[in-house]
């Protein structure tokens, strides 16, 4: 019981702060296709102030088959202040509607889930722990150059985020856009950038900006 009080007060904090509306933490909800074969992404995020600002590093693992994708990523949100990082896991599961080889555009659905919990610890205990589930339609287009293929793509989104603390808990539901630009070389490397938002009924909405690089694995008859 010792431990109920110090913990509601910490889910109100989380709550107006809002750190863990992100599929994770300050990281932008990536939708922008199934990928071909595998691929090895490290993003930056900078998240403003709603987000509880401070720096993000993550690192995501792609794998696409035919119609088929998932994601699986692994992140550590630094927040401003003396406090410690504090890591988090998410995946997502994508399925293409509408797009191929020759045609441009993609339609990709998506859902997903993460788990977050600041503070120490990080497994699930009387402190506060957060889930996301963010589901979503991705529109992205492919338009090839000669040097590199430029890949831009927009993705809204609804947001489901449940949070719980001792015995209280509190789910969100809002409404999330992300969009950005992908640069792929004809040898696999390329870099990225993607912007992120939740609307919410609060003063200042969350968002972030990230950035990063990514290499490309290419298998065989995918």
């Amino acid at each position: 019981m010792r431990h109920a009080v110090p913990a509601v007060v910490l889910l109100a904090l989380v709550l107006g702060a809002a750190p863990s509306r992100a599929q994770n933490p300050g990281l932008p909800v990536y939708n922008m296709g199934v990928p071909r074969g595998i691929g090895l992404y490290g993003d930056v995020g900078f998240p403003n102030d709603a987000w509880g600002s401070g720096t993000v590093y993550g690192v995501t693992g792609r794998a696409g088959f035919g119609p088929i994708g998932a994601t699986a990523t692994i992140s550590s949100f630094n927040a401003d202040g003396p406090g410690g990082s504090d890591v988090s896991v998410g995946a997502t599961l994508n399925y293409k509607l509408l797009g191929g080889p020759l045609v441009p555009l993609s339609v990709t659905l998506q859902g997903g889930a993460s788990y977050f919990k600041p503070g120490e610890g990080f497994l699930p205990d009387e402190d506060v722990t957060a889930y996301r589930f963010p589901v979503g339609v991705g529109f992205a287009l492919v338009i090839p150059n000669p040097v590199l293929s430029i890949h831009p793509w927009l993705a809204p989104r609804l947001d489901v985020t449940y949070q719980k603390a001792g015995g209280d808990s509190n789910t969100d539901t809002n409404f999330g856009l992300s969009g950005g630009l992908e640069l792929n070389l004809l040898n696999g490397f390329g870099v990225h950038a993607a912007y992120d938002r939740i609307f919410t009924p609060d003063v200042e909405d969350p968002a972030t900006f990230g950035i990063g690089a990514h290499y490309a694995f290419r298998v065989p008859g995918l």
